[in-house]
């Protein structure tokens, strides 16, 4: 995400996107739908199979252009989708049309004309007061029947969006109970539609989060040209600037006192560092000014800097105000969707890469794969991965590789013989080579001719031989003693 001090991003407030709509005449729940989706997940660990199916509930409400607006995480890994509108005892089927798994949101469609019938749609609002009362609509707990619950927003904030989990946007908090089941449901003021349901602090009472429209118009108009995008990242990391001395230090004037945060580092491959500096000093976003601790002035709440990012769509620049080397300058700053991070969160829509060769199993690290061990036991007995994964490439941008690739399981066969203590290394170097990305180490044993591989790991210069000839005549055996259909997916 875009927490502060990693990243900077947020929402676009884009007016009128659904002014021309008629307004629902009837009660916004005429408009709401119960969603089933039937998902099955692929297993990290052992990425050639399935988890089993499992059964989901949320909610969603119709949006003009005759499209169902619900959550990503109600969605995800469906086979089947089934929603039935409200009061009605007929199921129908849909499909999801876009996805954004950043910002949690789902587009479904319905073939079937009958489904719309007086069903009309719902009409987006602007960004609720804090104080302000709510009304969030939805079927909490996979219930049939429709629930309401009215509550006050307490709180404008970026917050982390845990579907992914990396990411982070502006949400509201409310006192109003937001439950499963209650996910994609509309929360209302009046007759429109001020937010989408979308999750809950656990440790917390009475405290629910909804994505409030500037994300969810942006997502809208992200999509308006057949394709999502995703909300772009500025590429800068940025550091409070609250203490006076460090200011003096920069030679910032007293005039600029409680305003400005420096660049500390630039994300890698980001065009933010052709066009920044390390130790600028980002006064302004497009004309919003940034105080020292990183918040701005956005619809009269104070909230982090990243807010003014995300506002833009991808492709887009943005005009920042930059104190550098005494002097105060404009730099227009391109902002691009940022991908390098994909396997530090959550991944969805693509299935688990992996390779087998004489029963090793490589796969590309990721959070998927580190949650295969559970919380607890994958940050006790693989810290190592765990450093690797989300911290080595940001202390060692130099060292960072494209992917990082372990050897995950030994699938025990006389040709693997002694190196199940090599399970869970990190490649360094497979024949010679160096293993940026799965690829790499693909080619590396496909295009060996010698008698040997060698596999060189990370951890401590250990290393691991196997018989070229002997591994090849073995490939397909191990393949179908394992129950394997291929031994590769890229």
């Amino acid at each position: 995400m875009p927490r502060f001090g990693r990243r900077v991003l947020l929402p676009l407030l884009i007016a009128g996107a659904l002014v021309s709509v008629p307004v629902a005449a009837a009660a916004p729940e005429a408009s709401v739908v119960h969603v089933r989706a039937f998902s099955q997940r692929p297993l990290w660990d052992e990425p050639w199979r399935f988890d089993h199916v499992r059964e989901t509930t949320g909610t969603g409400f119709v949006i003009p252009g005759r499209r169902i607006l619900t959550n990503a995480h109600v969605v995800s890994w469906a086979k089947e989708i089934l929603v039935k509108p409200y009061q009605r005892s007929r199921p129908f089927a849909a499909r999801v049309r876009f996805i954004a798994h950043d910002c949690d949101l789902a587009l479904l469609e319905v073939d079937d004309p009958d489904f719309f019938d007086d069903l009309p749609p719902l009409r987006l609002g602007e960004l609720p007061r804090v104080r302000s009362t709510v009304t969030t609509i939805g079927y909490p707990a996979g219930g049939d029947q429709i629930s309401y619950t009215r509550g006050v927003v307490s709180r404008i904030e970026s917050q982390p969006y845990s579907h992914v989990g990396i990411r982070s946007f502006l949400a509201v908090q409310t006192d109003a109970a937001i439950n499963p089941g209650n996910s994609g449901g509309p929360v209302m003021q009046g007759e429109r539609v001020v937010g989408v349901a979308f999750q809950g602090r656990s440790r917390l009472e009475n405290t629910g989060y909804f994505i409030p429209t500037p994300i969810v118009r942006h997502f809208l108009e992200d999509v308006e040209d057949g394709r999502y995008d995703g909300f772009p990242d500025a590429g800068l990391v940025l550091a409070k600037l609250e203490n006076a001395a460090y200011r003096r230090h920069l030679g910032l004037p007293e005039t600029l006192d409680g305003r400005g945060v420096r660049v500390d580092h630039f994300l890698p491959a980001s065009i933010a560092g052709t066009r920044m500096r390390v130790d600028d000093v980002l006064l302004a976003v497009n004309g919003h000014a940034v105080g020292s601790d990183g918040a701005v002035l956005y619809e009269g709440n104070r909230v982090q800097v990243g807010v003014l990012f995300d506002a833009a769509q991808a492709g887009d620049s943005l005009r920042l105000e930059v104190f550098r080397e005494g002097a105060r300058i404009e730099v227009e700053l391109p902002v691009r969707v940022y991908t390098a991070d994909r396997a530090e969160g959550t991944q969805y829509d693509r299935l688990p890469r992996y390779f087998v060769y004489a029963g090793l199993l490589f796969l590309t690290l990721s959070a998927d794969y580190l949650a295969t061990f559970g919380e607890e036991q994958g940050a006790a007995e693989y810290p190592w991965l765990r450093y690797t994964l989300y911290h080595h490439g940001h202390e060692h941008p130099e060292l960072r590789r494209e992917e990082n690739v372990v050897l995950a399981r030994v699938l025990p066969h006389a040709v693997n013989a002694d190196l199940r203590h090599h399970e869970q290394s990190l490649v360094d170097r497979v024949n010679g080579v160096r293993v940026e990305r799965i690829e790499d180490l693909i080619r590396a044993f496909e295009g060996e001719t010698g008698p040997y591989h060698v596999i060189e790991f990370l951890d401590r210069g250990r290393f691991a031989v196997l018989e070229r000839e002997a591994a090849e005549a073995a490939r397909s055996g191990i393949l179908r003693a394992y129950g394997l259909g291929a031994d590769r997916r890229r």
